[in-house]
């Protein structure tokens, strides 16, 4: 069974979500540490808790999700995991930095690419990976059914939604992705977006006031 611990890390208030279980195994989704004090927070957490990150996988490549994703695969010698589209993104995430006046160390070794319909599994837990693009050509959700939530990356937040007018971007495939993906989820599901609150298909569906019917 999946514990879910929620850091919000830089300049761009980015929900970190930290996944463990019982054997003390974790997935990371989205390391947005950017100050020398957020990385020292999630490494204490790490440590206090006993557990060992297995795994580091990005809902999307936009630079307030990675910001971590060097230290953090150097440190637990880690493959981050992306959508093949978001390679690019990723690439050019220094750069990007660079024009916000926020530099960093991206990172620069191979990825693992996943797809819609793989599965995430951490021994007997399992996410599974669903395609959401929109905000980012190649943006991720991850499922998981026993628990009922998803992890929506930039996709649907508390009664919004990703913005769509960076390269990449795409107003109706968001709305598409949302409507016929996440919103096909079942209406308990609570959702952990990238920035925000949690919420729950059921709010979103009944209220998201960028998401008519």
């Amino acid at each position: 069974m999946f514990t879910i611990e929620i850091f919000t890390f830089n300049p761009f208030q980015e929900n970190t979500y930290v996944l463990y279980n019982e054997k003390g195994n974790a997935l990371i989704f989205d390391p947005g540490t950017f100050f020398p004090a957020e990385t020292q927070t999630l490494k204490d957490f790490i440590l206090r808790r006993g557990i060992k990150p297995v795994a580091l996988i990005n809902t999307h490549c936009h630079l307030d999700h990675v910001f971590g994703n060097k230290w953090l695969a150097e440190a637990y010698q880690l493959t981050p995991q992306i959508h093949p589209l978001e390679k690019q993104l990723h690439d050019k995430s220094e750069e990007v930095g660079s024009k916000y006046g926020l530099e960093f160390a991206a990172y620069k070794g191979d990825f693992t690419f996943i797809e819609p319909g793989d599965m995430i599994k951490l021994d007997s837990d399992e996410l599974e990976v669903i395609l959401v693009p929109g905000h980012s050509p190649g943006s991720l959700a991850f499922y998981c059914s026993a628990q009922q939530f998803v992890i929506s990356g930039d996709a649907l937040f508390l009664e919004s939604i990703g913005r769509t007018d960076l390269p990449g971007g795409n107003h109706e495939q968001l709305l598409h992705s949302i409507k016929e993906k996440l919103f096909n989820l079942p209406p308990e599901t609570v959702v952990y977006p990238g920035h925000g609150p949690k919420t729950s298909i059921a709010h979103e569906r009944a209220g998201n006031p960028f998401v008519q019917p």
